[in-house]
């Protein structure tokens, strides 16, 4: 019994070192955005190295983007190619996307890229959700017809 106790007590502390490990290499940030229904919006995707820890030049960076209904995004799938930043410590997607209706908007976006310290490396994929409220958009010819009313009237 005391054998069995001993191996879940490993395991649990393997998993929790693996977690924290994990989270001491790097950060995945994602803006949330506003705009127009109709109107594209930019969203900034951030990976960044920390505790002593860099994204490797060499090695491929992606992202797959799997937008919600009722946005999309001109393309689905980025490389290091797409990027709008790239350093040793920090590389961006810009990632643009439209909503054709009013609301939130969910792109959930999958990275895979390597991070490396002075003596190893090792592959990583994380996900993270990019929020985008997708507002209404006014009908042509409401701001102008509103303004002239405002500006006939008298108190």
């Amino acid at each position: 019994m005391k054998h069995a106790g001993l191996v879940s007590s490993l395991v649990f502390g393997c998993l929790l070192t693996a977690t924290a490990h994990a989270e001491d290499t790097h950060t995945v940030s994602a803006a949330p955005g506003k705009t127009k229904v109709g109107t594209p919006a930019t969203l900034a995707v951030t990976i960044e190295g920390k505790n002593g820890w860099h994204l490797n030049a060499e090695a491929p960076i992606t992202m797959k983007l799997s937008p919600s209904a009722g946005v999309t995004v001109p393309k689905d799938k980025l490389g290091r190619g797409d990027l709008a930043e790239s350093t040793q410590q920090r590389a961006r997607f810009d990632v643009t996307a439209t909503p054709h209706d009013v609301g939130p908007k969910r792109i959930e976006a999958e990275a895979r890229f390597v991070m490396c310290q002075e003596t190893a490396c090792k592959p990583v994929k994380e996900t993270v959700v990019l929020a985008l409220e997708a507002l209404a958009s006014e009908a042509p010819g409401d701001g102008k017809a509103k303004a002239k009313s405002k500006a006939g009237k008298r108190d």
